[in-house]
Parts: structure tokens; sequence; C-alpha cells
């Protein structure tokens, strides 16, 4: 979902720290100020003003009046915010908007403000938020009192969030200082405009306190998407259908959800655990990337921890499986490697995950995938233990409902680590063990050659899991699900959204309760 990198530059202005100066043999993008912005965005004709003329704390013939006046006339804006409401494919949004040619878009008292009105009036009327954000930070004229206005504009940001409304974010060129320290970087659904700079720390302060020039390249919307700090960079023209496709999904129904056939159980041949194995490791058979492109719809892939790091061998992504909306954890088969497995960075991209669930009430969906986590230096000092201790933790006992897919190889900690749920489902020839069975065998024989035998008597195959309550539901393949991947995965799809409806009548104390009791009695005789 990133775009190639199209550098620019904004000339200086009073207020703010200017962006990076671009290559100058690159033409520059046209940026498009904030108006601009809403009529490309917005339906044409619904977007309507909260804000009310500001109260400007500069004092009459001062300096900072005139430099204020003089915004107004330059910009068309009588502050570097603008809020609002409008719709957006129909969907009545709230709208937070900076305008970079106000004082380089810079947060005072006023515009601090008008951001917290407008978080606060979206709360009360249930209202999604859409910010848009364009700032070189704090406003210097204001000082301190304005720097620590970024407290309560976060603390009204969070507000919004604990409300289970969604936050979405696209931060344009450029987003730095205080503005992308506080409401810029709490969005559920982040990304970026593409050549933007964003960062924290304005280039020019960096010169002047350490005498060199900031290092090109870092403070991108490019590098910051390869890193996992944001979602996407898009162009401004795919932004209406991206966030209507996230709203589709974090404003959808949780409860009433219809009811979904349930499948028909079938015979399923009792073949030997080492044959479900070889099956499961077929390169042409359906991951979680067929799951989703066959069997769900509004499918919007999240990218990253947000906090510096990604890993291809998990894809996380908002959907919904028929009604039911879900945030999706899938353990990527195309992802993982011999030279690059599951990582303790992917576990923290789950854990990203379990958190969104948690603080928008979605179900999460978690796909087992996996020949097993890294085995490395890196994963040590990486802290993949504790990552596959924390994730069991947290999704056992998560609030929201839970529900996991064994749809391939299941292999070790990194399996274990997304496999807790209320339900769990397991394709017929998927398995669950602690090592793959060679390492097992290399552990007790000193070879591999017994791997066979000790798939069978460690019950690492679907139906062995089914009868020790392991799984509760084991989706047929006919006879293999690489050989139907279209009719399998619309099977599973089926599946998950009889499981998601059910669960979506339970009583969430009683359905935790249950939860934390099927996994306190496995094991027991």
């Amino acid at each position: 979902m990133s775009g190639s990198p199209d550098p620019a530059a904004t000339a200086t202005r009073p207020g703010g720290e200017e962006p990076s100066p671009a290559p100058t043999d690159r033409p520059k993008p046209r940026r498009l100020g904030a108006r601009e912005l809403l009529e490309t965005v917005l339906d044409a004709g619904t977007w309507s003003s909260w804000d009310a003329p500001p109260d400007q704390p500069a004092e009459p013939g001062s300096t900072y009046a005139a430099e204020l006046a003089a915004a107004t006339e330059r910009s068309g804006c009588d502050e570097a915010i603008i809020t609002g409401e409008g719709r957006l494919r129909g969907r009545r949004v709230a709208v937070i908007a900076g305008e970079f040619s106000f004082l380089a878009g810079s947060i005072g008292a006023v515009a601090a403000e008008r951001i917290v009105l407008a978080f606060e009036r979206a709360r009360r009327e249930e209202l999604p938020v859409f910010a848009a954000p364009s700032s070189g930070g704090t406003r210097m004229q204001e000082g301190t009192p304005a720097f620590v206005g970024m407290v309560k504009i976060s603390a009204a940001c969070a507000q919004l969030k604990a409300a289970g409304l969604p936050y979405i974010v696209y931060l344009r060129h450029p987003t730095t200082g205080g503005v992308f320290a506080s409401w810029g970087s709490l969005g559920q659904v982040t990304v970026a405009e593409p050549g933007a700079t964003i960062g924290f720390l304005g280039a020019r302060v960096y010169e002047a306190l350490y005498g060199r020039a900031f290092p090109d390249g870092v403070q991108t919307a490019e590098n910051l998407f390869e890193h996992g700090l944001i979602d996407a960079v898009l162009p401004v023209e795919a932004l209406a259908e991206t966030a209507d496709r996230a709203l589709n999904v974090l404003m959808a129904p949780r409860e009433d959800l219809p009811d979904v056939p349930e499948l028909l159980k079938e015979p399923l041949a009792d073949l030997p655990a080492w044959d479900s194995i070889g099956r499961s490791r077929r390169e042409d058979r359906p991951g979680v990337r067929a799951l989703l492109r066959l069997g769900a719809t509004d499918v919007l892939p999240l990218h990253g921890t947000g906090q510096g790091e990604y890993d291809p061998g998990l894809l996380m992504a908002l959907a919904r499986f028929g009604g039911a909306p879900c945030v999706v954890l899938g353990q990527d088969r195309r992802g993982q490697t011999l030279d690059a497995p599951l990582s303790p960075k992917g576990l923290r991209v789950a854990r990203r995950g379990m958190a969104l669930a948690r603080e928008l009430g979605l179900p999460l969906v978690s796909i087992v995938d996996t020949a097993g986590a890294a085995l490395s230096q890196e994963a040590e000092e990486g802290g993949l233990a504790g990552e596959i201790a924390r994730c069991l933790a947290e999704l056992v006992t998560l609030e929201a409902p839970t529900l996991c897919v064994l749809l391939g190889q299941g292999t070790g900690g990194g399996a274990l680590a997304v496999m807790p749920a209320d339900r769990v489902i397991c394709a017929q020839h998927s398995w669950l063990s602690p090592l793959p069975p060679e390492g097992a065998s290399a552990i007790l024989h000193r070879d591999t050659d017994h791997a066979p035998e000790l798939a069978t008597a460690q019950r690492v195959r679907s139906l062995d899991l089914l009868a020790d309550g392991i799984v509760d539901r084991i989706v047929a393949e006919h006879p293999d699900a690489a050989d139907e991947p279209e009719d399998f995965c619309r099977r599973m799809s089926q599946t998950i959204q009889h499981e998601l409806a059910v669960l979506a009548r339970e009583q969430p104390e009683e359905r935790l309760a249950a939860r934390l009791d099927r996994y306190r009695r496995l094991g027991r005789r």
C-alpha cells in the first residue's frame, strides 16, 4: 500500500519548523490545504464547520498580533486548525484538519482548544473522527503554555477511543514536533501522504544543536512505513475509499449478527498424523491471504507495531466475515522463510492487534500457520520467550470475543501464542505441536527418523485435538485444501461467520469466564 518517495519542500513560515528541503532534481508535488483536502475526501456539499471566531491571546499591536493577521489573510483561515463534520461515502464523520499556511500549522491555545472541543463533541454525538494534521509543532510565540496543550489534546483523544469510537489519521506534509507526538500518533489506523516529511525533531533545530545536518530519508512517510510506524502511504485520491473500508469494519454492529448456518459435520478419514503434516507443508496450500481474499470483505491491512517494528510473517488487518467485523491476526506462510521465520517483532504486532480489539470491542480472529518461531541469537535478545508469554496472558484474558483458526502448520510457542480463544476451529490437515516432529525426534532419539511415529504419539493431528478438547470444530478438506482452495476458504469463512455470530450473543463476563475455565480444565483427567 506504500507509494514511491515524493519529496517536497515548503517555505519557512513563522511559528514552526520547516521541513527538510527536497532534492532539486524532482518536481514538487501539489500539496492540498485543509479545505481542498476536505473537498477531495468528503461528499460534495456536506461540510459544516464547528468553529467559533477565535479570541487570540496576542496583545493588540504586538508583533504576534501582526503575524496572526498576516496569516489569516494569506491562508484564508482564522487559525491553523479547522474542525467540523461532513459525510464520507454517506457516513457522518467529525473532522480535524491542519492548515500549514497559517503560521506553519503551529498549535497555540486557540488551535488546541478547537481540537479538544472537536474530540469532545464527536464523543458526545458518537461520531468517528478523521484527522489530517499538517504542522510544524507547538507555536513558539506562545511558548510553554502552548506546549503543555499536548496533554489535554492527548487526553481528549484517549477519551474518544475509550468510548469505542474510531480515530483515523492522515499524516500530511509536514507533520512534526508536538503534533506528531500527540494526536498525530494516536490513530487506530494511520496512513500518510506520499513523500511527506514526518518526524519529531525539526531538521533546523537538530543542525543548530549538533552542528550537522539531520540524515536524509529518515523523516519520510515511506521510511516510517518501512519501520512499521504507520499502516500505509496513500495519495489523497485513495483516502476516501480507504477510510470507508476502515469505518465499514470499525462502525459495524457487534451484536445481533445474522445467523449463519452451521456446516454439516462430515465424516473424516482416519489418516496418520504424518500424512496431515505433509499436506500442511505444501507450498500451494491456501494461507491467511487466500482466506481473506476469498472469504472476507472490507479487508484493510494494518502494518507493524506502531513502535518501529514489523514482521512479514504476521499479517494484521481489519475485515468482515459476512456481517461480522473483526481484527485479524494471521501468521502468513508467504512471509516466513527458513532465513526469516516468525520473530519476536511479529508477536509484538500481534499484541497491537489484541490492544486494538480491546479498545474497539471488536472480535479477534487469529490464524495459526507457522513452521515455528525464530531460533536465533536475535530472537533470544529480542525477547521471544517474553513475547510468547505476554501474548498468552493477554489473549486468554482479552475482554473481546476471540476465535482461533488452525489453518496449517502449528509449531511451537509461536503457534501457541495466538491460539487461546473462546472457540478454536481446525482445518482437517492442520496440527499443533510443541516442536516440529523432526525436532522431537532429535531430542528423544538423536535423529529425525522417528518423526512420523512421534507425530502420532504426541496427538498433534486435528482428530486428536478435537478428542482432547483443544479444538471445537474441524473443517473438512476434499481431500486437501491445496486442491480446492476456493471451496475450502468459503467453507472456512462460513464456519468463522457462524462462530462469530454465536459469540456475539454471549454475555461478555460469562464468555470470559468460560474461556478461562476451558483452559483451566485442559490436561486434567
